[in-house]
């Protein structure tokens, strides 16, 4: 990277959910073994284990990004649910800690604002426009000196 080059951003943070939801999923064929006499049960079963494989690989790491003008939190590996937010939308970048409410995944809560988490409790909590997005990482301390240097920048 030379001298002149404009900081960038990017952190990918993986966390356990992935392995519990993986677990569900033997569980479940396990379950599906057990009522082989029983084909309905065992369709029934086969097909839960196929949602939760399915929502396993989505929420398997979450990666935030910079996109040059935007950030970009995005789960993976199959990427179905992303989040580009402009920068020159982002008012404000604080840390701040998600509580028992707002949950993992992508919740909205009402008086809260959208909540973007993997695992654990440290957000960086931005303020876009007027609503509030959380944004889950074990990165907090990076990502608000990176997001605080952008709006800067912006200013």
């Amino acid at each position: 990277m030379s001298i002149d080059a404009e900081p960038t951003y990017e952190h990918t943070q993986r966390g356990p959910l992935f392995l519990i939801l993986l677990a569900a999923v033997i569980g479940v064929l396990a379950v599906a073994w057990i009522l082989r006499a029983e084909p309905g049960a065992v369709v029934a079963m086969l097909i839960l284990a196929g949602i939760l494989l399915l929502v396993c690989l989505m929420f398997k790491h979450l990666t935030v990004r910079d996109e040059g003008d935007r950030l970009a939190v995005r789960y993976g590996p199959l990427p179905i649910f992303r989040r580009r937010i402009p920068y020159a939308e982002i008012a404000a970048a604080d840390p701040d800690r998600t509580s028992w409410i707002d949950g993992w995944g992508i919740h909205w809560v009402p008086g809260r604002g959208y909540t973007y988490n993997l695992w654990g409790f440290d957000c960086v909590r931005l303020v876009v426009r007027d609503r509030v997005i959380r944004i889950g990482t074990d990165d907090v301390e990076n990502l608000v000196a990176f997001l605080r240097n952008r709006i800067r920048e912006r200013d």
